[in-house]
């Protein structure tokens, strides 16, 4: 069931000498929070999109708005209202569901909410925000190597590999539209991560995937836009 949106707009800290306006989805937790804070200590702005807000959260970021779905297109449109005229030199589609299903236990409303929650809404989200990008922006879109189809080896998890193998797609048709205006566009898996998502199991901290993902946004180019890429720098097969 999707939420009503109710928006709390929070000015926080302003900021001067700003290197990067840097938008995070789902940044008030794991991962989103980890990478908002990383950005921050290196003198960025940021500016954050959330269904809840935390104190971590707003310690560091300049904006907070929170109270978003991102899967209701009133919600979209109200937040390109919000950031109109607000540059963003780093857009990341952060936020995403993670649900099982196997053969005999397929709940589809399950797969459809994550096909709105990890595709749509980031392709909704980048487009509505295209008029707050400029050449040089970048976009990151936060995948899962659970998206390749190639390296898939072990099955189920129907609604999560599929909704990550439409973001892939996505992301790569947004990389070749997206060219000629200089912005350039990749999909990044942050790895096997401890976050609540997962029980909090997984191989590295969220500040370790965090620390990896930007470094692979630094690394994107007009030139190897549309690439496909762990935290750790190597190329996925899609």
């Amino acid at each position: 069931m999707l939420l009503n949106t109710h928006y709390v707009e929070i000015e926080i800290n302003s900021k001067v000498g700003v290197n990067m306006r840097v938008m995070i989805t789902g940044a008030n937790r794991g991962i989103g929070l980890a990478m908002a804070k990383q950005y921050a200590d290196a003198g960025h702005e940021i500016m954050a999109v959330c269904r809840e807000s935390s104190d971590e959260l707003e310690a560091i970021a300049s904006k907070v708005i929170t109270g978003v779905d991102l899967t209701d297109d009133q919600a979209v449109s109200e937040l390109t209202q919000t950031l109109k005229g607000s540059k963003i030199d780093v857009l990341i589609n952060n936020a995403g569901l993670f649900k099982n299903e196997t053969l005999g236990q397929l709940d589809v409303d399950a797969i459809r909410d994550q096909f709105e929650v990890n595709a749509i809404a980031p392709l909704k989200v980048t487009e509505a925000l295209l008029p707050n990008l400029s050449e040089g922006s970048k976009v990151a879109n936060i995948t899962s190597r659970m998206g390749s189809i190639e390296d898939n080896t072990s099955g189920a998890y129907y609604g999560y590999r599929a909704s990550k193998a439409a973001l892939n797609a996505f992301t790569m048709s947004l990389a070749q539209d997206l060219k000629a205006q200089g912005i350039a566009v990749c999909v990044l898996h942050p790895g096997f991560v401890q976050t609540r998502m997962v029980g909090f199991n997984g191989d590295i901290t969220p500040d370790q995937a965090a620390s990896g993902l930007i470094e692979r946004i630094n690394e994107l180019s007009l030139e190897n836009t549309g690439g496909f890429w762990h935290s750790n720098g190597s190329a996925l097969p899609w």
